[in-house]
């Protein structure tokens, strides 16, 4: 089963049933665990990769060390790259013991399993930040784009109490295919930049702010009420969304 969980793979599995190499029962024994495999705590959606053309991500806060193991060791099976997120250096440590092609990316939160390469488009994601403390969530949409393959041009530390440092990244911004803004405060500045490109703009706000802020929430409400055009908004803190998202339209 462990070679058929992508779209070239389930193409294999049909050419060596229609040639004979593989029989009808073998091949519907290979493909009785497609659609997802039932672990109890958790069902592995081996189908994904062939849906949405990418495996499952492991959102990790929540589970347990052990549960994550048995997920990526399931993923794994299937020469999956795997994308592990809201990880700490404990979940590391832990898929480390599966695998030694595992990477931890600290500030993103992120492990990643590479198990084979992707071909990485040459039309560039610009992530943008407001303020250095913005920079973990923008570290999760970066990291997860680039696992996606994708290229990506970082811009940080760039917002609106100081506008002229982003005028002076103005060539990142042109150069984009698709533009993610991350803001806490008053996230201000994904409308300045939405008013500034003709490329789409993945507003991400964050939950860095003082009271009146809640928790992400007044940054949401901004971006939600942007008056520049071509502004889409993701959750609260939700850095791969935004990354997913924009991998998705960059491949377009």
């Amino acid at each position: 089963m462990g070679t058929i969980m992508n779209e070239d793979g389930l193409k294999r599995l049909l050419e060596q049933v229609k040639e004979g190499h593989v029989s009808v029962e073998e091949a519907v024994g290979d493909l009785k665990n497609l659609p997802f495999e039932d672990l109890g705590f958790a069902k592995v959606d081996h189908h994904r990769s062939i849906r949405n053309g990418y495996p499952e991500v492991i959102f990790c806060q929540g589970k347990t060390v052990g549960q994550i193991k048995s997920i990526v060791q399931k993923l794994m099976e299937n020469n999956n790259n795997i994308l592990a997120t809201r990880a700490g250096e404990d979940v590391y440590k832990g898929i480390l013991e599966l695998t030694r092609d595992a990477v931890y990316y600290e500030t993103a939160r992120i492990v990643v399993v590479k198990r084979r390469d992707l071909i990485v488009t040459d039309k560039m994601i610009a992530v943008i930040t407001a303020g250095t403390s913005d920079i973990p969530v923008a570290e999760e949409a970066a990291v997860t784009a680039e696992t996606l393959g994708n290229g990506v041009d970082r811009v940080y530390d760039v917002g609106v109490a100081g506008i002229h440092r982003l005028f002076a990244n103005s060539d990142h911004l042109m150069r984009a295919n698709v533009l993610i803004v991350v803001a806490g405060m008053e996230g201000a500045l994904a409308s300045v930049v939405g008013g500034m490109v003709d490329k789409p703009v993945i507003a991400v706000p964050t939950s860095v702010g003082y009271g009146a802020n809640f928790g992400g929430l007044s940054a949401l409400l901004a971006m939600l009420n942007s008056c520049a055009s071509g502004i889409g908004v993701v959750n609260i803190d939700n850095g791969f969304g935004a990354g997913y998202l924009a991998s998705m339209i960059n491949k377009l």
